[in-house]
């Protein structure tokens, strides 16, 4: 009968299934942390851009063309502009918009859960106007009384612009003939002579800004108390169109115009996930980081210029730059690694308190093999005691079946596996397998023909 005692210095087995499920709940709960806390960004958002070829429809493209590259696809909601884009943020049909600052106040943005990633590029307020032949240029708003102006799209922050620029100069807007129409209709009216004047705020590449200053005919209105504007409302800003800047050849324009402008800025809801915010901010460093008519190398985007109180992650950019890790690494992995700590606070609350139920789990799974044989040895001595009640020539059997049994779980015995830190618990297993034998043996008056008695 082979007896191999097997011996090692440490059962992995054991230990595996004694920390299993300290392990797996540790892994459900850093899952759980990872998921609900604070969980991925979404691949998908929407972004509310403008008119078609509008200045924020070309840039809407830019925004994601860029977002692409990092896996986040873009999808661009068409709007009249800024007071629809306002509209589509709070029915939560977009994620962010571009807002002209101005279309709100900051008692609004809080109310409606909203957010500035910052000033992207002055939009400056553009009064094309017909020339009449033998009229003077106009120079004062108060002129405008009685013309017919397109004073903006409806749904579009310009309407709301035009009637605080002619609210600080006295003039009602009923001393007016506005119309709301499109920027590209609008612009044909003026062209063919229906209208005497629009108004567009909008960024200077804009195409139909870009025509109508070199369209003869056309003059553009001269903001000469533009700095007085930005006393009067905060969100303007004093931006001069510099002399010959349109086409140097033909000398366009002939000598500067002092214009007042707005701010285009990004407005989210609350509730974008930061790392998109700081996505879609560094996108913008890259698309309207350059020097322009209006604006310094490095100007814009920038926390200023705008009403509608800044995101932490946005202002943390314009503190610090880029996150560290962003700097030299993809997005995702940046922000998968960036969100570790949310494992890592779930791991300190959990593996102290745990990691103290596994070393008596590990003791007593090891002991448990040992200590089950004991309720095989405690099943032999019942049967020996009950065999005194039965008749004295059936004793013989019942106790040579016993001790047979008895061989069979000594076999059993030195054949487990055990760390050699518990020897001392098999050994002592042994020597009361062998009391159990030596007892029937006892019994039975000597070693029964045909069975061998095993030693310890």
């Amino acid at each position: 009968m082979n007896r191999l005692k097997k011996f090692t210095s440490f059962s992995l087995r054991d230990l595996a299934a004694s920390a299993g499920p300290t392990i797996l709940g540790i892994a459900a709960v850093c899952v759980a942390a990872y998921l609900i806390v604070d969980p991925a960004p979404p691949r998908k958002v929407v972004l509310g851009t403008g008119q078609d070829n509008s200045a924020y429809d070309v840039f809407g493209k830019k925004y994601q063309e860029l977002l692409k590259k990092e896996g986040i696809a873009v999808t661009l909601q068409g709007s009249h502009g800024s007071r629809d884009n306002l509209k589509l943020l709070g029915e939560g049909r977009t994620d962010i918009a571009f807002v002209q600052s101005g279309s709100t106040d900051q008692a609004e943005a809080e109310r409606r859960g909203l957010v500035s990633l910052g000033s992207l590029f002055t939009e400056p307020v553009w009064l094309f106007l017909r020339t009449k032949e033998g009229a003077p240029p106009l120079n004062q708003l108060t002129q405008l009384r009685g013309l017919k102006i397109n004073i903006g799209a409806r749904g579009s922050g310009t309407p709301r612009l035009v009637r605080q620029i002619l609210e600080v100069n006295g003039v009602d807007r009923e001393e007016l003939q506005t119309t709301q129409l499109d920027n590209t209709p609008a612009t044909v009216e003026l062209l063919e002579g229906r209208i005497d004047g629009l108004v567009f705020a909008a960024a200077a590449d804009d195409p139909l800004i870009q025509m109508l200053l070199q369209t003869p005919g056309i003059v553009l209105f001269d903001f000469s108390q533009a700095e007085a504007y930005t006393r009067r409302l905060p969100f303007l800003s004093h931006v001069t169109l510099p002399h010959g800047i349109v086409d140097f050849g033909r000398d366009l324009p002939a000598r500067d115009y002092h214009l007042i402008a707005p701010t285009a800025t990004l407005v989210a809801r609350d509730d974008l996930h930061p790392a998109l915010v700081e996505l879609f901010v560094q996108a913008a460093a890259k698309i309207h980081g350059g020097a322009g008519w209006f604006q310094q190398q490095g100007q814009f985007p920038s926390a200023k210029y705008t009403e509608i109180p800044v995101a932490d992650e946005a202002a943390k950019y314009y503190k610090d730059g880029a996150p560290f890790l962003q700097r030299y690494m993809s997005f995702w992995l940046a922000n998968f690694l960036d969100r570790m700590w949310v494992l890592l606070l779930a791991l300190s609350a959990l593996i102290l308190p745990l990691s103290k139920i596994v070393p008596p789990l590990y003791v007593w799974r090891v002991r448990s093999r040992i200590y089950r044989w004991y309720g095989q040895l405690r099943t032999v001595e019942g049967a020996i005691e009950d065999a005194v009640e039965v008749a004295k020539e059936d004793r013989g059997a019942i106790y040579a079946a016993q001790l047979e049994r008895l061989n069979e779980i000594e076999d059993r015995v030195n054949h487990l596996s055990i760390p050699l830190s518990f020897a001392n618990d098999l050994y002592g297993l042994r020597s009361h397998v062998h009391f159990v034998r030596q007892r029937i043996v006892g019994l039975m008056g000597g070693t029964p023909e045909g069975i061998v008695e095993t030693s310890a």
